[in-house]
């Protein structure tokens, strides 16, 4: 029951600005580790090879910590796995968006700049909603059915595994001139841990809409997208909201022509479709701690 105790604790309190504003979250150091061999190791020749020795050292002293930390008894436990858990903050940010967009355009854009990495400036409402919505799909994955998932799996070895590959990934997993060669094996370490938790989510967004019935268009979609794992929630969370997400999009002021995913689904959108969106990530957790609850039962 750690697990399911950890993921109400995170649902209830979420980040806690007081703690975090007195000590670095476990982010924050993980961070830091990265940053820290991406410094030293980042330049010269055989640039994959560093990033691969670079990457097995965050994972053995990620695995290691958890070994550690599991020694010290189900209540740290529970504290890292709701520290580690984004459910509460990921509905925060998400409902900021629409509050924002509430308000006017312009805040609704700087609400989203916050949690995606396009470009926000020249964003209408529409777009500023599918921003906010595919941030929240995405994240439902990375940020609370993964971590669940690798607990569950392998315990705080696991999911401290898991965070620091995440981690990674999202500091040097790019495909630009100076992190495609050595963020290589976090992005691809980060493609292989999300490979079932991606699907299991949106399995979870199927469960709770009642959209079986749909599953053979969001497994043909889903693929389409750029990101090997990241296009099974978007599309199951398209077909929850019956709205129509990603479609083109600036980054680094170029835009790009992606397709439509559930392109049939409503494209005029704002902030009561972003609110439907948090009421999914809802429904969606509470899906998760049943499945977690049962499973704990069912093995004593």
């Amino acid at each position: 029951m750690i697990l399911a105790f950890g993921m109400l604790l995170d649902a209830v309190l979420g980040e806690p600005k007081w703690l975090w504003d007195r000590v670095p979250h476990p982010a924050v150091v993980m961070g830091r580790a990265v940053g820290w061999l991406d410094q030293k190791l980042n330049h010269g020749t055989t640039r994959r090879a560093k990033g691969v020795a670079a990457m097995f050292l965050l994972g053995c002293g990620a695995v290691l910590l958890g070994l550690i930390l599991q020694t010290l008894g189900g209540m740290v436990q529970v504290l890292v796995v709701a520290v580690l858990l984004a459910q509460r903050s990921l509905v925060n940010h998400v409902r900021a968006v629409a509050d924002a967009l509430r308000l006017s355009l312009a805040d609704g854009r700087r609400a989203v700049a916050m949690i995606v990495g396009r470009d926000t400036k020249t964003m209408d409402g529409p777009a500023v909603a599918r921003g906010a919505i595919e941030s929240a799909a995405e994240n439902l994955s990375d940020g609370v059915i993964a971590p669940v998932f690798w607990f569950a799996v392998a315990g705080l070895p696991g999911l401290l595994l898991y965070k620091i590959t995440n981690t990674a990934d999202s500091m040097i997993g790019y495909r630009n001139a100076r992190y495609e060669a050595f963020g290589w094996a976090a992005a691809r370490f980060d493609d292989l841990l999300n490979m079932v938790p991606a699907r299991l989510t949106a399995l979870l967004i199927v469960a709770t809409h009642g959209l079986w019935h749909r599953w053979v268009e969001i497994k043909r979609e889903a693929p389409m997208h750029r990101s090997p794992n990241a296009g099974w929630p978007e599309a199951a969370m398209a077909r929850a909201l019956d709205v129509a997400l990603a479609g083109p999009r600036s980054y680094d002021g170029e835009m790009r022509d992606f397709p439509f995913v559930n392109a049939a689904g409503k494209t005029t959108i704002g902030p009561s479709e972003i609110d439907a969106a948090c009421d999914a990530l809802w429904r969606t957790w509470a899906a998760a701690l049943g499945l977690v609850v049962a499973i704990a039962v069912v093995l004593g």
